[in-house]
């Protein structure tokens, strides 16, 4: 759906103009004999005069990068907000006071839209962008975390909700692995109004009791799913290979840490160039009250699938929570979601960060830790980039994009928690959103997250 609020903050302002620059004929001629030099002096100096004038104002004049767009420049789902229109709100504004629960959507524009921040966003929509909601379950968070698109079928994998609100799963019953196909997308969408919502079927996949509270998940890996687990009881958190067909046979590649269980696995990703798995350990488990106390610290483990070999590679978060990787792996992205304390509750006093690390390349531990970016809106879940090494991050209002350079450049703007999503190959982002799947066709192209 479109955006319904004709309240476009700076969506309708145009680029200001410079003054253009004159040139003067300056006419410095020696004093007059006669009348008739007089008037043949005159006469030169007007017309150099003119012509001057006439060729100043027919060059094309350097405009100053303002950063305002044109509202006729944007796709027809997008509303510019220019950062100088609130970076004062003086002493009567009207400021937020809960990340979590007050969204800054300063135009009042009906999600869901493209939130433009800066001109480089538009590169990522591109001139012909949607976004639209594409199956939807208002009683059921069906739509979580683990993304995983599998190019031999188009369809895309994901997990529900983990002991959260409306997941129906705690530590009595186990969350559910579906699938949509985006085959099926297609052909909704190609009969659709507009940019109206569809509603696809989704199909739940029957896995063994191996597979427990799944919260992360990538690949393909050989063909396979990557999923990891956070466990349930005194059930095992664990790293498995799922075939995605079925009967999805199964393979746990790991359960434990030298004997001792995994806290709550929480996300995973592939380090590009090689087969080693990384992945995040977090608290969530217990503080959703579907695991006991935890053993270990908040890390981040590599794993290398042959030798089954694991260590530690980066530590010291409140909760480490989504992983990824640049395109050429040399740098790696942890968002510490600490704000978000379970049963405990939010404070906004604790992180809400992504951070960046190097990757040595020999011990592939994570070094040179800096921030990279502060989330506006809830926490950083799940992390995704595209082969420009644009980051995207699920957060408190849907999905929010930095440049290299940690520049907020736009928002996929749900109004409501996005955890994760995918890119299904080149130009097409699956959203994950909870109760709903959303699927925005853009711009942007996808960085390979497969094996081999």
């Amino acid at each position: 759906m479109g955006p319904k609020s004709s309240r476009r903050s700076g969506g309708s302002v145009h680029k200001p103009t410079t003054q253009q620059a004159r040139r003067k004929a300056n006419s410095s001629p020696s004093r007059p004999r006669t009348g008739t030099m007089v008037a043949a002096s005159s006469v030169v100096a007007v017309t150099v005069g003119l012509a001057a004038w006439a060729y100043a104002t027919s060059q094309p004049q350097a405009q100053p990068d303002s950063g305002v767009v044109n509202a006729t420049s944007l796709p027809p789902q997008a509303v510019f907000v220019d950062p100088r229109s609130f970076a004062v709100l003086g002493n009567n504004g009207s400021f937020r006071q809960d990340a979590f629960a007050e969204l800054f959507n300063p135009t009042n524009t009906s999600p869901p839209f493209f939130q433009v921040f800066h001109t480089d966003f538009l590169k990522i929509l591109g001139p012909t962008a949607t976004i639209r909601a594409v199956a939807a379950n208002p009683t059921l968070a069906f739509a979580h975390e683990a993304p995983i698109w599998n190019p031999s079928t188009d369809e895309v994998f994901f997990a529900s909700n983990d002991g959260g609100a409306l997941g129906m799963s705690d530590i009595d019953h186990n969350n559910q692995i579906s699938k949509i196909s985006l085959r099926e997308v297609a052909a909704a969408i190609k009969v659709a109004h507009g940019t109206a919502d569809v509603n696809v079927s989704v199909s739940k996949l029957d896995l063994p009791d191996t597979i427990q509270m799944t919260n992360g998940g990538t690949g393909p890996f050989f063909g396979n799913l990557i999923l990891v687990n956070s466990g349930r009881g005194p059930l095992p958190p664990s790293v498995a290979l799922v075939n995605p067909s079925p009967p999805h046979n199964t393979t746990v590649l790991l359960d434990n840490f030298f004997g001792r269980q995994f806290n709550s696995l929480n996300d995973v990703k592939i380090r590009p160039g090689t087969n080693r798995l990384f992945f995040t350990d977090v608290t969530y488990g217990f503080l959703n009250h579907f695991r006991p106390l935890p053993l270990m610290p908040n890390q981040v483990y590599r794993l290398d699938p042959e030798t089954r070999v694991v260590r530690v590679v980066a530590d010291g978060f409140d909760r480490c929570n989504g992983i990824a990787f640049s395109r050429d792996g040399k740098t790696a992205f942890i968002s510490d979601t600490g704000a978000n304390a379970g049963f405990l509750g939010n404070n906004q006093t604790q992180p809400a960060t992504i951070y960046a690390f190097d990757v040595d390349p020999k011990t592939e531990s994570f070094t040179n830790r800096r921030v990279f970016a502060y989330v506006d809106t809830g926490i950083a879940d799940g992390l995704q980039l595209d082969a420009n090494d644009n980051l995207y991050a699920g957060t408190g209002d849907g999905v929010e994009v930095w440049n290299p350079e940690g520049i907020l450049l736009g928002k996929f703007f749900l109004g409501t928690t996005s955890a994760n999503m995918v890119f299904a190959g080149d130009r097409r982002l699956v959203i994950l959103a909870e109760t709903a799947i959303y699927f925005a066709e853009i711009a942007a192209k996808a960085n390979k997250l497969s094996f081999p």
